[in-house]
């Protein structure tokens, strides 16, 4: 009996443990614990996991966090960047030379992804949007304004998966 009862606290212990960011994520975001996480699938696909990492686990768009995504599927990088670019003009972001700078970019820096990949998007303290594939910094991209264009994407006030949002954001 007594063994029963110390796994049972162990596994309520787990549900109610903040989960931790990776060492290279919370060098960027400062005492980073997990504030939510959820599925994106269209239709009947699985895309990723996503999970969102903050200061303490309280989310602020003004703070460094970072976004954690596992690919459940195979993507072209190509097509990551082509789908990113995509979402930011459905935001309304029309200047054709920046998205044309910032496609180039995000061609160079998004790798192919298998079932398993996981990739991170982490806004910094310099609103950099900082990227790493399974702990590696992949790239960068300098432009503020582009950082905020691309975590609205899941965070801003028209997002296209309000449901991910909300369980991103905790409240689900």
């Amino acid at each position: 009996m007594p063994k029963v009862f110390f796994m049972m606290c162990a596994m309520v212990m787990m549900f109610l443990a903040p989960v931790y960011a990776s060492e290279i994520v919370s060098r960027y975001v400062p005492d980073a614990q997990q504030v939510g996480q959820g599925r994106l699938s269209v239709m009947i696909w699985d895309i990723y996991d996503a999970a969102l990492y903050a200061p303490n686990g309280e989310w602020k768009d003004s703070q460094p966090f970072a976004l954690k995504l596992t690919y459940l599927r195979d993507i072209k990088g190509e097509k990551i960047a082509d789908k990113t670019i995509e979402e930011i003009r459905k935001q309304g972001f029309d200047n054709e030379v920046k998205l044309a700078d910032w496609h180039g970019q995000l061609i160079h820096i998004f790798p192919d992804v298998n079932d398993g990949t996981t990739l991170v998007g982490v806004y910094t303290n310099d609103k950099e949007a900082l990227f790493l594939k399974n702990d590696n910094e992949i790239g960068r991209v300098k432009d503020p304004e582009f950082s905020r264009y691309f975590f609205n994407i899941w965070f801003g006030d028209d997002v296209r998966k309000p449901s991910l949002k909300k369980k991103l954001l905790g409240a689900q």
